[in-house]
């Protein structure tokens, strides 16, 4: 008999969660039946997302959600070997059991010499959102400009690498100057620390004085307010996620937004990855491809230890990381 540990909420987050919200469990698992397959996490993922959906989707005791790279050490289903590599969205947990149908096999053309940690950021979820999020819904074009926040994260080192390869020229914001350093090795062609900047709107401004044609909003808030006055006249602004507001208990509030985009007809969508869900598999394949090439680079934050989930995923949403914040089982 195999014992899991998975990590479940214990108490909904009331600001930026702490420890204590979350509680380590032993779990029995049974011995499998056939078409059934016994897998062992290697490698999971901290994202933003689960903070805002915890509330949206969890009850207080249920596990923690989130994704892992598994491996598979018992099979009774024919279709999946042992030893062989898998996605699956089955929370905090370092073992569970699978009919298959939930899993997504590591590509057979994935390099030896590629962390399989990758299929959580750059060549997993936060990288498709970049790519979805650029071509589907900012829509940009050779030429024009991307801004891009929260720049050094999962999902922005990859939307600013996109851009460039789309032609682009593009302007990023983190959140240190370690961060800012990161930014400009990997191509980005400006890069400011928004918290040490005396004016957001002036380092914008400077940044690009004819502003900016497309816009991926990580963060929302006071941020996305001051940006949206600087979009060029039919600009798009990918709304991606908010992460300045996921850990307040009092909504802020801020400007309205309808009075610039009406006199410069700007378009704003929010969109949530799994809208392209039939096409993940050209996404993967074109950022692994990209990837190989050297084209898309990638930094990841990795935490050593199941028992320190928590602590990386407050981490991760304090900025700690740089890149992908991944924890190694």
């Amino acid at each position: 008999m195999v014992i899991a540990r998975a990590w479940v909420l214990k108490k909904h987050f009331d600001g930026f969660p702490k420890t204590s919200d979350f509680d380590l469990k032993k779990i029995d698992l049974p011995n499998l039946k056939d078409g059934e397959l016994l897998l062992e996490s290697v490698f999971l993922s901290v994202d933003p997302y689960m903070r805002p959906y915890s509330r949206r989707d969890m009850k207080e005791g249920d596990i923690m959600i989130g994704t892992q790279v598994a491996r598979i050490v018992e099979s009774k289903n024919p279709a999946f070997a042992v030893g062989a590599f898998a996605v699956a969205d089955r929370g905090w947990r370092t073992h569970f059991i699978s009919d298959g149908k939930d899993l997504q096999l590591l590509p057979p053309s994935w390099p030896e010499s590629l962390p399989k940690s990758l299929a959580l950021g750059t060549v997993g979820m936060p990288g498709l959102t970049a790519y979805f999020g650029l071509l589907e819904v900012c829509k940009m074009k050779p030429g024009e400009t991307v801004l891009v926040n929260a720049a050094a994260g999962a999902v922005g080192s990859v939307v600013g690498q996109l851009a460039k390869i789309g032609g682009c020229k593009v302007v990023g914001c983190a959140g240190s100057d370690d961060k800012v350093a990161y930014l400009k090795k990997i191509g980005f062609d400006e890069a400011f620390n928004y918290k040490t900047v005396k004016s957001l709107d002036e380092a914008l401004r400077k940044a690009s004085p004819d502003g900016y044609d497309c816009f991926f909003d990580n963060v929302g808030g006071e941020f996305a307010s001051i940006a949206i006055n600087q979009m060029k006249k039919y600009g798009r602004i990918a709304v991606c996620g908010a992460i300045s507001q996921y850990n307040d208990s009092v909504p802020q509030k801020g400007p309205y937004v309808q009075i610039p985009m009406i006199f410069k007809e700007l378009q704003m969508e929010g969109f949530i990855v799994s809208r392209w869900k039939n096409r993940w598999e050209e996404g993967l394949r074109t950022l692994l491809k990209w990837v190989v090439e050297g084209k898309v680079k990638f930094h990841e934050q990795v935490t050593e230890g199941f028992e320190n989930m928590p602590m990386a995923f407050i981490g991760m949403l304090k900025g700690e990381n740089l890149g992908k914040a991944v924890v190694k089982v």
